[in-house]
């Protein structure tokens, strides 16, 4: 077994920060959750490489000598069942296959895909684009009932401005005022000629695309429903240079093999992009983690693209 003792302290810090008192006690409950997996599913887990951000992650094997993941949340965090269930949804169409789940006890158990392989091992930023317009495709479902299961849907991620202004007396806190009128417009005028609403990963950037065998499949799904534009933008928004100017042109080849590949319009590729840098900035300050300041910046650079 994994001891309590090799928790990165960056990985419990997080969780103290995100979950405050329920982190707090789920840390102090680490080690017999992981003795309990250990007893549920006769597992054996394997020292991990794995980055360690919010959640727990360690390959294992089951008794066959199957290859599995151990995913370890919080139990009440609020992502959790979009997770569980976009993994439920996902398998066989291009997701890592999800083998069983306690999400009382906040525990996923899923495929381990082999070699593994982020999709930044492809050096080539157009190949890996094509790779996950593909992916994109390959995931496309639509959109359950509310009924049926109530995922989020774009709409309401937008509401984080709302939030921001409600915390900032109507104002925009650090960020710029004409940014972020300019997003609410945008995001109001997007959904109120929204397309086709789909089941989206909602995360699909080249860290969540890995290699298994000859193919590419996703991990970490956040399930939202939206159109299939906005399911671009967590790629276009990643991997990119340093120098403005630079990561603006690679966005903008980006927004043409998406529209080729997928038959988007790329205007609305363009304006999801924008809403969502401004949306992910005012996320930093409401969380209190994240590169603000570039953030503001490419907004700034994709702003002027529109």
């Amino acid at each position: 077994m994994v001891p309590m003792a090799k928790l990165p302290e960056t990985l419990a810090s997080t969780i103290k920060q995100v979950h405050g008192e329920k982190g707090e006690r789920w840390l102090a409950g680490f080690g017999e959750l992981l003795r309990y997996c250990e007893r549920r599913w006769g597992l054996t887990l394997l020292p991990s490489d794995y980055p360690l951000s919010f959640n727990y992650v360690a390959p294992a094997l089951l008794p066959n000598g199957q290859a599995a993941v151990l995913k370890l949340r919080v139990p009440e965090d609020p992502e959790l069942p979009m997770e569980t269930e976009a993994l439920r949804r996902f398998t066989g169409l291009g997701g890592a296959r999800l083998l069983d789940a306690e999400p009382a006890r906040g525990i996923l158990l899923l495929e381990r895909l082999e070699p593994g392989r982020t999709l930044k091992s492809v050096r080539d930023d157009e190949e890996a684009a094509r790779i996950t317009a593909r992916l994109l495709l390959s995931l496309r479902l639509p959109a359950p009932s509310p009924g049926e299961f109530a995922f989020p849907t774009s709409e309401m991620w937008s509401l984080g401005l709302q939030r921001l202004r409600a915390r900032n007396g109507g104002e925009t806190g650090p960020l710029p005022e004409r940014l972020v009128a300019e997003a609410e417009i945008r995001f109001a005028e997007l959904h109120r000629t929204l397309e086709e609403p789909l089941l989206l990963h909602g995360d699909l950037h080249h860290d969540n695309i890995l290699s298994s065998g000859g193919e590419w499949k996703a991990i970490d799904p956040k399930g939202i429903i939206g159109e299939a534009a906005y399911g671009t933008v967590p790629f276009l928004l990643n991997n990119l240079p340093e120098d403005l100017t630079a990561s603006i042109a690679l966005i903008r080849r980006r927004i043409e093999i998406f529209s080729e590949e997928m038959g988007l319009n790329p205007r609305r590729i363009a304006e999801w992009t924008f809403c969502h840098r401004v949306l992910s900035a005012a996320w930093f300050l409401e969380d209190g983690a994240g590169d603000l300041e570039s953030a503001i910046r490419l907004a700034e650079g994709l702003h002027a693209i529109l």
